[in-house]
């Protein structure tokens, strides 16, 4: 009996207790690209290329310390060097809360979208709480100016609105009868710096269609890196310059267990010529976890044929 009390009393006592929990997932994936340069004078090309992320989440609570760690193939020097044996850390930070309001401290990637290409600043703080519905969100950091976020939905409508100290950033997006519309501007007190994308998709008997436009000003650049294409100025990119614009459209749907996607890509240039970028995709999960994804990609650019290509990259990629 005095046994039986005394667990009783232990195990009640670890359950006021915060237990701190470790977790570690990531993913792998590995790349084989054939490039044929449609100019002679250029040489094709063959290359095999890794990408391993680590993501280690250490929570004690309400509190959580985050650090990404990667490793890819040539990302420093672009040839094979110790760097490639190295893994680098991205995402730092700690989050936690006090009272209703959420924070949280470090370096973390603000992510990609149509527009603005992803980055990463040192000293970064974000602290948010919810008033009557609505969400209101400060940011700062050490070598960037500093910005209020109000976002809520009303009616089914999302709607965020940042005011920075030299622009502002506008976000709508709804689902009308199984349409989802999507708009976002980035609005710059600079003169003709002004960029903005909207984006319309929906299933049809089986078949998602997506469409999507990107506009800059005469200033502006678009560096996004989405399913329109890559064109953060990568090696593997498409590099734009300012006052060039981008419409999309993409097709996908299942095939005998296979999902199978078409994207045409049109880049207007200042010129008022364009590029095209037709890209074919297939991607299947395999029996032994990971996914396999083919993707050939033609590339035809109206006023500059020594960037014509058309590429195959095979990839074998797995998630833990």
């Amino acid at each position: 009996m005095k046994k039986q009390l005394l667990i009783a009393a232990v195990a009640a006592t670890m359950t006021t207790v915060s237990m701190a929990d470790i977790s570690i997932t990531g993913g792998a994936k590995v790349n084989y690209t054939n490039t044929d340069y449609e100019l002679a004078t250029k040489n094709d090309s063959n290359a095999f290329k890794h990408d391993v992320d680590l993501k280690v989440v250490g929570q004690s609570g309400a509190t959580k310390v985050v650090i990404v760690m990667a490793n890819e193939t040539g990302e420093v020097t672009g040839t094979s060097t110790s760097t490639d044996r190295a893994f680098d850390l991205e995402d730092t930070y700690v989050s936690s809360s006090v009272a209703d309001v959420n924070v949280k401290v470090g370096t973390w990637d603000n992510g990609n979208d149509f527009v603005s290409a992803s980055a990463r600043s040192a000293g970064k703080f974000s602290a948010n709480t919810t008033v009557g519905g609505v969400k209101i969100t400060y940011d700062a950091a050490n070598a960037s100016d500093e910005a209020v976020t109000v976002s809520g939905s009303m009616s089914g409508v999302n709607a965020s609105y940042k005011q920075e100290t030299a622009g502002e950033e506008i976000k709508l997006s709804t689902t009308v009868q199984g349409i989802s519309l999507a708009y976002h501007a980035d609005n710059s007190d600079t003169a003709n710096s002004d960029t903005s994308s909207i984006e319309v998709s929906g299933e049809v008997s089986g078949v998602t269609v997506s469409y999507a436009q990107a506009n800059a000003d005469s200033g502006a650049t678009i560096e996004g890196d989405t399913w329109m294409g890559d064109f953060e100025g990568a090696s593997d990119a498409y590099d734009l310059t300012a006052d060039q614009d981008v419409t999309a459209i993409k097709v996908s749907t299942a095939v005998a267990g296979n999902t199978v996607s078409f994207t045409r890509t049109d880049i207007d240039g200042v010129t008022g010529e364009n590029t095209e970028i037709n890209k074919f995709m297939v991607t299947r999960p395999l029996a032994s976890g990971a996914t396999f994804e083919a993707t050939y990609t033609d590339l035809t650019d109206a006023y500059s044929t020594t960037t014509d290509f058309t590429k195959l990259d095979l990839e074998l990629a797995v998630k833990f």
